[in-house]
């Protein structure tokens, strides 16, 4: 293998908005992130489906869904 090819990978603190920090392996020592698997809704149970024009209950209609 050719030699420096490779960038250099350090431990890397990645720090959330929501001040959640964990350490992972990157080519920048320290990274700032807005949204992390501690805060993203998805994740944490508040997810929310939005209904625009009752698409998801017509879709539940039509496939007999109402289970």
């Amino acid at each position: 293998m050719k030699k420096g090819l490779h960038p250099e990978l350090y431990d890397c603190t990645v720090t959330c908005a929501c001040g959640n920090s964990f350490v992972t392996k990157s080519v920048k020592e320290t990274l700032r992130i807005d949204i992390c698997n501690e805060c993203h809704p998805f994740f944490t149970g508040s997810e929310r489906m939005v209904d625009t024009a009752g698409r998801i209950d017509k879709f539940k209609k039509r496939y007999n869904l109402d289970k």
